[in-house]
């Protein structure tokens, strides 16, 4: 199974992708999955690297959704973004993200940063969500058993979140429950059903840890689909909890 199957995504549409420990990973792997037979365009609509941006295909740095359009005859994975400082790269003009959804079957965006941290809570600037589309939070299991301050961008609007200090050790409810909130890594996503979660680094984690940090998310999300996977693995997908589990 493909990771986009597990994910339950459909044959078309605008993803963003948000959270920590993996989102770049999972950008790249669902670009190379849906690039073998749809044109894809990968973007940013905060920053990524330049070399990320080079390995998701052709990099359109700039241009018009009529570039971005002759691109996608040649190419099917194009990165759209603008030269940033620091070898960065920033999101492309608007009128070409704009343009995007109309000229290739799949727009995906890493939508937030988390400074390499496995988790995160979304300051008030963020996440910028491509409209319309859906959402997979993602986080890295290495972060459980770990205090909030080791392990999270941003642990003290964590600790806010969760009613707890923050040294306090990340349990699976309590990374269920960052992962599942308005406030969390669900900010800004107005239908349920378009949210999905990736648990990444299962490699890392006993495999019980990672499962009840998935059934706590299904308990607080009935029905959200829910992967637990090893992004650095070839056959990455280790379990895949589809709502009805």
């Amino acid at each position: 199974m493909r990771l986009c199957e597990a994910l339950g995504l459909p044959e078309s549409g605008v993803l963003s992708l948000v959270g920590g420990g993996g989102k770049s990973s999972l950008l790249l792997r669902l670009t190379k999955e849906w690039s073998v037979d749809r044109r894809v365009v990968a973007v940013t609509t905060t920053h990524i690297t330049r070399a990320q941006g080079e390995a998701l295909g052709l990099l359109l740095l700039g241009g018009s959704p009529d570039a971005l359009h002759a691109a996608l005859r040649e190419h099917s994975a194009v990165c759209a973004a603008l030269s940033a400082e620091g070898g960065k790269l920033s999101p492309p003009p608007p009128a070409l993200l704009r343009a995007a959804p109309t000229l290739a079957d799949w727009v995906l965006a890493e939508a937030d940063g988390a400074h390499g941290f496995p988790v995160k809570v979304p300051a008030c600037h963020e996440p910028v969500l491509l409209p319309g589309g859906y959402v997979v939070g993602v986080a890295g299991l290495s972060a459980l058993g770990r205090p909030l301050s080791e392990v999270c961008h941003r642990p003290s609007l964590a600790a806010a979140l969760l009613g707890v200090p923050p040294g306090a050790a990340l349990t699976p409810s309590l990374l269920a429950g960052l992962l599942t909130s308005e406030h969390g890594q669900r900010k800004g996503v107005e239908d349920p059903a378009r949210f999905r979660v990736l648990l990444n680094q299962a490699d890392m984690v006993p495999r019980h840890l990672a499962c009840a940090a998935a059934a706590e998310i299904e308990r607080l999300l009935p029905g959200c689909r829910v992967v637990i996977a090893s992004l650095r693995e070839e056959d990455c997908i280790k379990e895949v909890f589809d709502g009805c589990s």
